[in-house]
């Protein structure tokens, strides 16, 4: 583990960050890959893998984003340490609010006559990727000002920590390529689509991440802000479209459960790592 943060912050912040958030993206990949070998996934297992994820994002955004921003805005902002992460959170809540307004897209689960953002006659599988697309987007942006900020080496924010996040968002990526890929395969699309699309609803997470990194770079004394901002964006993707996805089916329990297992073990990563 040594060695990896030796390597990153040799490799300077907008590389770190780059890194990471492929790691994040591959793992997206590897989920998608499924298709290759099922053609359907029962609800009873993909309603708690996104139960999993929403709590792996809702523990990431207090204890990876939400906590250091207030830590360093104690630094920065003496008096004033709630409002960066106050102002951030709003912020980074209200831009996906924006983007769900705006962009025509279908979250898993759902039928194609509750598509949502403006009006359009786009295909349903254009709607379903824009939906993930909409849903990586703030988990890009928090690898990104994390690692950004720590291989800068500024205080209070740790490769370590870093680290943990990014194999947190990793580890919650590999459901959700699960979850685009096999929707795809089973209204007929092609098991190598599915799994091109699939993939493809993560690449964007290294360009917020890198966006990330370069807004941390330039201006320092954003970084409360920007850890918050992707704190407040995902917590509105959890509420608005992680949950609902999960409780519309018979597996609500279950789906419960694997919000509690996905807290506890980014809970757990960001104490042991960070």
């Amino acid at each position: 583990m040594h060695q990896i943060e030796q390597y990153l912050i040799e490799v300077g912040p907008v590389m770190a960050a780059l890194l990471a958030t492929l790691f994040t993206w591959f793992l997206t990949a590897l989920g998608a890959s499924f298709v290759f070998f099922f053609k359907t996934l029962d609800r009873g297992i993909l309603d708690p893998m996104l139960g999993f994820t929403g709590g792996v994002m809702v523990a990431a955004s207090f204890w990876s984003l939400l906590n250091p921003a207030i830590e360093i805005s104690e630094r920065l902002y003496p008096g004033y340490s709630w409002m960066p992460a106050a102002v951030g959170f709003f912020l980074g809540a209200m831009f996906i609010f924006f983007l769900d307004k705006v962009t025509p897209h279908l979250h898993l689960n759902f039928g194609l006559s509750e598509t949502e953002g403006v009006k359009t006659k786009l295909h349903r599988t254009t709607l379903l990727i824009l939906a993930i697309t909409l849903h990586n987007i703030p988990e890009g942006l928090a690898v990104g000002v994390l690692f950004g900020a720590a291989a800068m080496g500024m205080e209070d924010a740790s490769i370590s920590a870093a680290i943990a996040l990014a194999i947190g968002i990793g580890i919650q990526n590999f459901p959700e390529g699960i979850a685009v890929a096999m929707p795809l395969r089973r209204h007929g699309v092609s098991r190598f689509r599915s799994f091109w699309y699939g993939q493809l609803s993560a690449i964007v997470e290294p360009v917020a991440g890198v966006i990330g990194a370069l807004a941390v770079i330039f201006m320092e004394p954003v970084l409360p802000f920007a850890l918050a901002f992707a704190a407040g964006a995902m917590i509105f993707v959890v509420v608005e479209e992680v949950i609902p996805e999960t409780q519309r089916d018979k597996y609500t329990d279950r789906s419960t459960l694997g919000f509690i297992g996905g807290f506890l073990v980014m809970m757990i990563l960001d104490v042991a790592l960070g």
